[in-house]
């Protein structure tokens, strides 16, 4: 890794773009730091694992990660949601924040897709294009081909191509590219841990910017689907967006320093930080859910004959905390006074408060929301 050269500036008719060198190839890994980085790595990854044994139904609990996922990934890219608002319906929101939500919501559907499609066929370019798709259709940048492949050149920062920070490889060399990293990724023959592959895969994917809007994004969706199909997470668990959005200008230099420097060993060092860090962080809150689920069961024995409808409810609530009367009518299957009868319930035993207007009255388990702020 110390030899690694990132790539070379080539000349266009009127600006540099860079070129990146190819990746498909056996990885040395000759840093004592690193492989230390690796090891807790892979130690906190393990426990965060270990979780989807013996939590129960711990897919109710997955929508929760993936909407933070979703919030935050969208936030370094500018949109300005919270993870609350992505539980609200869009006609609740103000005018000014549908856009973002819209960005967001495209997210969460753009990684339940990949999830399932990584389930059934291997990593590829196909199906980067295909996530791509899901990601920008209908919301902004729905103009800049969907689910293809650029055709012109596109920058990072600046106002113009010839201000810009970052110029990424012309158009032509994309496809050899993209190849070359879905051969790195498939590839069995060389001996590269996962982890350090994913690392130099989410790498070279931003450093391609093969998309003329939602690199970002869709590269770090590759990050947790790719993990999922390597069998490092039985269910995708660990999400990465939280880390790279609390350590932002970190995450750019040193994607930058790469290609400036040819040093992937810090940008190495960074991601494996990052997995450790979300792994240990990500077992903190399964272990706050295990201990606020058991409180809020013992405080649903209270209401005895209701329980049954209150768990039900509960159950909902664990997947979206953010729930009306007909939310609650449909998980009960029953009246709309015996919903609202069973609301008023849940808020005396405070798990439930009241937010929103009089018009339109929505409640929240915001015990359980405050776990992923």
């Amino acid at each position: 890794m110390k030899s690694f050269k990132s790539g070379r500036i080539v000349r266009q008719a009127y600006y540099n773009c860079f070129i990146p060198n190819k990746i498909n190839q056996e990885w040395i890994i000759d840093d004592p730091l690193v492989n230390d980085l690796l090891s807790k790595a892979d130690q906190a990854i393990g426990r965060l694992d270990s979780f989807s044994d013996f939590i129960p139904n711990i897919n109710l609990f997955i929508s929760m990660h993936v909407a933070k996922e979703a919030t935050q990934s969208t936030k370094i890219e500018g949109t300005q949601t919270n993870i609350e608002d992505v539980f609200q319906p869009r006609e609740n929101l103000p005018q000014e924040k549908r856009d973002d939500w819209d960005e967001v919501q495209n997210y969460i559907k753009a990684l339940d897709f990949a999830t399932q499609e990584m389930k059934q066929f291997p990593f590829s370019s196909r199906l980067i294009r295909n996530i791509h798709e899901q990601l920008i259709q209908g919301v902004r940048g729905k103009d800049k081909l969907p689910g293809t492949f650029r055709t012109s050149q596109n920058w990072i920062g600046g106002a113009t191509i010839n201000d810009a920070k970052f110029v990424p490889p012309v158009h032509t060399e994309i496809p050899e590219l993209m190849s070359d990293l879905e051969k790195f990724a498939n590839n069995t023959a060389i001996h590269v841990p996962d982890l350090i592959r994913i690392a130099l895969i989410h790498y070279q994917f931003e450093t391609i910017h093969p998309f003329l809007d939602g690199n970002g994004r869709i590269g770090r969706i590759l990050i947790p689907i790719y993990l999922e199909q390597k069998g490092i997470l039985k269910c995708p668990t660990l999400y990465l967006s939280d880390f790279f959005e609390k350590n932002r200008q970190l995450y750019y230099d040193n994607l930058m320093k790469v290609r400036t420097d040819n040093d992937i060993v810090q940008w190495i060092k960074f991601f494996l930080v990052g997995i450790t860090d979300v792994s240990n962080n990500s077992i903190e809150t399964f272990q706050k859910i295990i201990q606020l689920k058991k409180e809020t069961d013992d405080k649903l024995l209270r209401l005895k004959g209701k329980a049954l409808d209150a768990n039900k409810v509960m159950e909902r609530l664990y997947q979206s905390p953010i729930i009306d009367v007909m939310g609650v009518q449909s998980a009960i299957g029953k009246s709309q006074a015996s919903a609202y009868n069973l609301l008023k319930e849940l808020e005396g035993l405070q798990i439930l408060a009241k937010i929103g207007s009089r018009k339109k009255q929505d409640y929240v388990f915001r015990d359980y929301l405050s776990l992923f702020l």
